[in-house]
């Protein structure tokens, strides 16, 4: 999920930590090395670096928190969605589950392009992304299998490829804010959109900048506000021009942190994603979560409806459009569908 700014995401962070000391332990974090890590171009790195954090103790059961593209798991530590999951009582409470949030590839302080390497650095998809997960939780962390698989945006999307990919490794699985479907029409029109107007930049270099193309922030804001916020949001935000206009001041205001080839390499890996063939491999019981404002993943097209329909335990929940939801955004507050995902661990049964 795009984020109005990694400055923004630092302080909800920031934010969170004062919150979260009273609700559930401290994160950990971790750091574990993927050897002779292979990707799906045949390009091999001798020493893949994976970031991981963590929150409660091993002996818990396991679960995996996926994030968005461009995030990391600090990113999902916010009291929106860690201080609705993880405290005592909440669907994921830290006393019983053993909460592993990696640092995708490509993302956070796992290897990416801007450690050294820059645009030679091997160009990764998601399967990579994937598959370097399952190294980390497997290899890395000695987990043999998962209670649940829970993420959202990119998240989501490696949450279905997950299912499709190692059907056996979990009990439940839960994408949300995706769909199980080619990556296409207006969400990667947009996307692409975004990248060529930050490769085209003449600052950008073909990767050899010195500084930040100087396009790239208006890149940004221009697919967040055309993907991600909700119409029935935006309306409650900006009914009038001088405060729709306030948003966007406000946006192109804030730095641009993101590395630009760090950025191009985490947008671009979702170009050949379509795990749609695979639905009938999914063993474990699902639940896609999306937002019936998602402008990214708009429900009225009844892809993911047919493709639920070929899962064997697979179920849709959509979260209403309202004043109070944000599109894309709406699954990063997790009060949306907290009962939901406590009810199904409660009754989903173990593989």
């Amino acid at each position: 999920m795009i984020r109005w700014c990694a400055a923004l995401v630092a302080a909800l962070v920031s934010m969170s930590v004062q919150v979260m000391a009273a609700d559930y332990p401290a994160p950990k974090d971790g750091e574990w090395i993927a050897k002779d890590f292979k990707f799906h171009s045949g390009e091999v790195m001798p020493e893949l670096r994976l970031h991981y954090t963590t929150i409660g103790a091993p002996t818990g059961q396991p679960v995996l928190v996926l994030h968005g593209s461009g995030g990391s798991a600090a990113a999902l530590l916010t009291p929106t969605f860690a201080g609705e999951l993880f405290g005592p009582g909440q669907p994921l409470d830290a006393s019983k589950y053993f909460i592993i949030i990696p640092d995708s590839l490509g993302h956070g302080k796992s290897s990416k392009p801007s450690d050294a390497m820059r645009t030679s650095f091997p160009k990764y998809d998601y399967n990579d992304m994937v598959d370097a997960q399952y190294r980390l939780v497997t290899e890395g962390l000695n987990v043999k299998h998962l209670r649940l698989v829970i993420g959202n945006s990119m998240g989501g999307m490696h949450t279905w490829i997950w299912g499709v990919r190692y059907p056996h490794a979990m009990d439940v699985l839960v994408p949300m804010a995706s769909q199980p479907t080619a990556m296409a029409a207006r969400n990667w029109m947009l996307r692409r959109m975004m990248l060529e107007t930050i490769r085209s930049d003449p600052d950008y270099k073909d990767g050899n900048y010195t500084s930040p193309p100087r396009m790239m922030k208006y890149a940004i804001a221009a697919y967040r506000f055309a993907s991600a916020g909700g119409t029935l949001g935006y309306q409650t935000l900006a009914p009038t021009a001088p405060q729709a206009d306030k948003l966007v001041n406000e946006q192109l205001a804030l730095p641009v942190t993101a590395d630009a080839n760090d950025y191009v390499y985490q947008w671009e890996a979702s170009h050949d994603y379509d795990p749609s063939a695979g639905m009938e491999k999914i063993e474990a019981t699902l639940l896609a979560i999306n937002a019936a404002d998602d402008e990214r993943n708009p429900p009225e097209t009844g892809v993911t409806e047919a493709a639920v329909k070929r899962i064997k335990h697979g179920s849709i929940y959509l979260i209403p459009a309202s004043s109070e939801t944000r599109g894309h955004l709406t699954t990063g507050n997790a009060k949306f569908y907290a009962r939901q995902l406590q009810e199904l661990l409660q009754t989903a049964p173990q593989m």
